[in-house]
């Protein structure tokens, strides 16, 4: 495998300065592993580049959910500001966690998600991403329980507990908080945002219920086909082959019901929920601008008072200076 792909590399020279730079990476082959409550699914990364950065042309590692959760986190702690691409949620319900059709949502999910990182022009160059694409199993489980627990580092804790006296004096000494970033173009955005992610959760909340009435009127034929077949068995031969036609035509109906409500699940109410993740990233950016505007103003006021601080003691002790120098 590693001849086959040292001479693929030569004959095509991924490397050389000629090529374009690129960045493919792609999720395939989900795989069930370990049992009970320690199962879960690992996924084949594929990874083919010619940056300079990585190790070998072509690379493939094994992942399961927790390190593309640990590669969101990674981005979203360094890169403030920048839209982090959403990651599928985990599935709540126990019973769905290892279906077919949710291990295949779910991969794509993945997929998208990585592809995103990697077409992203600062995203594409992180060293966490780079870790993720060519470390070893063993290496992202040592960097994944580092990140475990409520908080990842002390400091968090310690920013917290600032937090917490900052609002706490805010309430008691009667601070007026910084006012809000006052941009008309930056203000219609963000109402178009909100708007959005309105609309989005409104039509996904309809693509659910039209898959979940497509689903349920399919099992209804497949119970109602079965309970006809048997009648037909019971009854004579004119009126039982009747019941079995009606019985096999109802399954068959079934079937195909069955069959729209998976392609309206996979090509509409999934790509909802990835339009609703993304806004809701993206309202996580714009949380982060605003915070760090309000970090600004805060700033802004402490320089203004450290000036006024320094012009009254220079107007209370200069005299003095000149005093014992002349």
């Amino acid at each position: 495998m590693e001849q086959q792909r040292s001479l693929s590399g030569s004959s095509q020279s991924p490397r050389s300065p000629s090529s374009q730079p690129y960045l493919s990476v792609s999720v395939t082959d989900p795989v069930k592993l370990g049992n009970g409550v320690q199962a879960y699914i690992s996924y084949r990364v594929i990874t083919k580049t010619n940056f300079p950065e990585y190790q070998v042309p072509e690379k493939i590692v094994i992942r399961r959910y927790s390190d593309f959760v640990w590669l969101r986190d990674r981005l979203f702690e360094k890169y403030k500001g920048i839209f982090i691409p959403p990651i599928p949620e985990k599935s709540a319900v126990e019973k769905f966690r290892f279906s077919a059709e949710f291990i295949e949502m779910r991969r794509q999910a993945l997929d998208v998600f990585v592809t995103r990182i990697a077409s992203h022009n600062e995203l594409q160059r992180s060293f966490d991403l780079r870790t993720f694409l060519q470390a070893d199993e063993e290496t992202m489980e040592r960097l994944r329980s580092q990140e475990t627990g409520i908080f990842k580092k002390p400091a968090d804790l310690m920013q917290i507990f600032k937090d917490v006296q900052s609002k706490v004096s805010d309430v008691v000494l009667g601070k007026e908080k910084p006012v809000e970033e006052s941009n008309p173009k930056y203000e219609k955005l963000k109402d178009y945002v909100f708007e959005l992610e309105n609309h989005l959760a409104e039509a996904q909340k309809h693509a659910y219920r039209l898959v979940k009435r497509h689903r349920e009127l399919g099992q209804s034929l497949s119970d109602f086909g079965k309970a006809a077949k048997l009648l037909g068995a019971c009854e004579g031969q004119a009126l039982g082959k009747a019941f079995s036609e009606v019985g096999a035509k109802s399954e068959m109906i079934s079937v195909k019901l069955q069959n729209e409500a998976h392609q309206l699940l996979m090509n509409f109410e999934e790509p909802l929920k990835d339009y609703v993740r993304a806004v809701q990233s993206i309202k996580t950016t714009i949380g982060d601008r605003a915070n760090a505007f309000r970090q600004q103003c805060e700033l802004a006021e402490i320089m203004k008072l450290k000036e006024i601080n320094l012009y009254a003691f220079r107007a209370c002790f200069m005299p003095f200076f000149f005093h014992f120098l002349f």
